[in-house]
């Protein structure tokens, strides 16, 4: 950066807690302050009132690309909850081709 010229960083951010299943998706959004990280956000959030109960994620990510709980935060973020596979995907392809009359 040129002299007497200084990024600004914002006090604020806000993002987004998500967590998605075959028939529901909850999306929360909330503001907090520019050094939160990703567990940080979890918490102010409050998704954890309405996922089902003992669930613990297997990963957690932001964008699709797995962080730490302790990542720092950038305005925007979408920070995804990501849960175990309820079924082999070669399983459900297989599926899907007999219930479609095709091939397996």
């Amino acid at each position: 950066m040129s002299e007497g010229t200084s990024a600004k960083v914002p006090e604020a951010i806000r993002v987004e807690v998500v967590y998605a299943e075959a028939r529901r998706q909850i999306v929360r959004a909330t503001t907090l302050a520019a050094d939160a990280t990703v567990w940080v956000a979890i918490d102010a959030s409050g998704i954890r009132d309405e996922l089902p109960a003992g669930f613990v994620p297997v990963a957690i990510g932001i964008f699709g690309r797995v962080v730490a709980a302790d990542a720092p935060l950038r305005d925007g973020d979408r920070i995804e909850l990501y849960r175990a596979l309820v079924i082999d995907p070669m399983q459900a392809r297989r599926r899907r081709a007999q219930r479609q009359g095709g091939r397996a």
